[in-house]
């Protein structure tokens, strides 16, 4: 059975505005990247909107909260997650989202708060 492209509006979280639908013929799910009329995007948030018909809940629609974002240079694969950033600093946040605490936006090299991790 094939798959229904189901029609995703994309939702800026800051400041908060629709960027639109589109038909996308992928799930993206958090902490991936895409890009979107030449801008690249993390999502942070997907949702799922129904609608009743016929007695029964369809999925009807998807919403994609995301933010702008730069595609990530500093990944590392740890315990099977990509992470964000350099991994060796105390104040990495170990998440596909964040890079960390201290310089969210990096770049981590050359920061002058890196603390190698004990």
């Amino acid at each position: 059975m094939e798959q229904d492209i189901l029609p995703t509006e994309v939702i800026l979280t800051h400041p908060r505005r629709s960027l639109g639908n589109v038909q996308l013929d992928w799930s993206p799910q958090p902490g991936a990247y895409f890009d979107l009329e030449g801008q690249t995007y993390a999502v942070l948030e997907r949702r799922h909107r129904y609608q009743l018909k016929s007695g029964r809940y369809r999925l009807h629609k998807v919403a994609l909260y995301v933010q702008t974002a730069q595609r990530p240079i500093e990944r590392s694969l740890v315990e099977g997650r990509w992470m964000l950033g350099d991994v060796t600093c105390e104040f990495n946040a170990r998440s596909e989202i964040l890079r960390c605490a201290v310089n969210p936006d990096g770049p981590c090299e050359g920061c002058r708060s890196y603390r190698s991790r004990k």
